[in-house]
């Protein structure tokens, strides 16, 4: 795609020190990873939660599928405003208001105050998830994309781990309502730091050509057409269905399945995800940047491979009772998933215009969450009131082996956008 609109003078100085992209990146990457503690703190109180309000399964998964419902209606609004004004304030804005909401959480008497807190912590990190993949990819060259995406996207399962054991051990020491006090401090100042963050110029490490505005209607015309994001973005919505909802559920089946303690539960699979996903992580943004160096699109298909090796993995660990071997195959499963991290999203910010990155971005968002996590905690809980949790579990494997195909079919399509 193309376009005639010629980009007004930035008055952004230029980011040209690889020191101060590094410290963007690190400090999007933090903020990352308090976003993924908060979202996984609630998933590991849930037991607690339950009891308190008397929820079923069903209108437990409610909590999970509201929030994701915020989150990703909210994402295109912000991709939209994250291609016309200054990023840094979207997400120092949108982290200020996620962790004051998660805070709010632990205040909630009621079931429902508690689903409107959830829905604020929704707004807040779409503001930040949509824009902060576009920062990156104007800070580094596209051959360092994947890997710096990469050392992003470790936050996912490193938060995740410190959500599953923080909230474990302060929901079983103290109560579920002191783990939210707790987990909303730490974006209170990452909020704040944001506000200082360098912004780099749209378009800035892809020459000349790119450093220009795109009408909206022609960028969404040329969206449209984009079979490899579209493929790219049903692979992505698949395994996020799936991911979203083995996540959210684990907790709970280990402590009513398997007998643990909500302590050890939130532990144990902590641990065991954010080993998987910080050796998964890595490995897939190395991976993956030397097989876009190799063929178009070959980040992706590593990406397909990946989730084909998971699907029955997934299934295998529901069907084991020790629980060694058990987390042992969980952690491969994981380790499989987690490879797609930098790929994916290296893949959806290179296939598109640089000046319709963070809309793109923002639109990904909102179909794999509106298709994905935003239904599945509430699907599985469906699932496991009419029959059981580890059966439904074992049936969320099937969305990441139709992922891993349609992740192969996008990286045979794919093709790099600079204009």
């Amino acid at each position: 795609m193309s376009s005639t609109t010629a980009v007004a003078p930035s008055t952004t100085p230029a980011v040209s020190s690889a020191r101060t992209s590094y410290y963007a990146l690190l400090i999007l990457s933090l903020i990352n990873l308090v976003n993924y503690l908060d979202r996984y703190i609630v998933t590991v109180a849930l037991p607690y939660i339950k009891q308190d309000f008397q929820l079923t399964n069903t209108q437990a998964g409610y909590l999970g599928s509201f929030f994701m419902l915020v989150f990703m209606l909210a994402s295109p609004v912000s991709g939209f405003l994250g291609d016309r004004l200054p990023r840094r304030y979207l997400v120092a804005a949108g982290v200020l208001l996620w962790s004051l909401a998660t805070g709010a959480s632990g205040l909630a008497t009621t079931f429902f105050a508690l689903m409107v807190a959830r829905a604020c912590v929704g707004i807040g990190e779409a503001g930040y998830g949509a824009v902060a993949p576009s920062i990156i990819s104007d800070l580094f060259p596209r051959q360092q994309r994947t890997r710096v995406l990469s050392f992003f996207y470790i936050a996912i399962p490193v938060g995740a781990a410190a959500g599953y054991g923080l909230g474990g051990w302060l929901s079983e020491a103290y109560s579920w309502h002191m783990a939210f006090f707790v987990g909303g401090a730490p974006g209170l100042v990452l909020g704040v730091m944001a506000f200082f963050m360098p912004e780099p110029q749209r378009g800035a490490m892809d020459g000349p050509e790119a450093q220009t505005k795109l009408p909206f209607l022609v960028g969404l015309q040329g969206l449209a057409s984009n079979k490899s994001f579209w493929w790219t973005t049903a692979g992505y919505t698949l395994m996020t269905f799936s991911i979203g909802g083995l996540g959210y559920w684990l907790p709970t089946f280990l402590v009513n399945e398997r007998g643990m303690s909500p302590g050890t539960a939130g532990f144990s699979s902590g641990a065991v995800t954010a080993t998987a996903g910080l050796v998964g992580t890595l490995a897939g943004g190395w991976l993956g940047d030397k097989m876009d160096r190799r063929m178009e699109g070959g980040g992706l298909r590593m990406s397909g491979v990946g989730l084909l090796a998971a699907a029955p993995l997934m299934f295998l660990a529901m069907k084991v009772d020790s629980h060694v071997p058990m987390f042992a195959i969980i952690f491969l499963a994981q380790f499989f998933i987690f490879l797609n991290s930098g790929p994916i999203n290296a893949a959806i910010v290179n296939g598109v215009p640089p000046a319709f990155r963070a809309f793109a971005m923002g639109l990904n968002v909102l179909f794999i969450h509106m298709l994905g996590d935003a239904i599945s905690p509430t699907a599985i809980g469906k699932v496991a009131d009419l029959s059981s949790l580890s059966f439904a579990i074992e049936l969320n494997a099937l969305p990441v082996l139709l992922g891993g195909l349609s992740l192969l079919m996008a990286g045979k399509l794919f093709r790099h956008v600079t204009a």
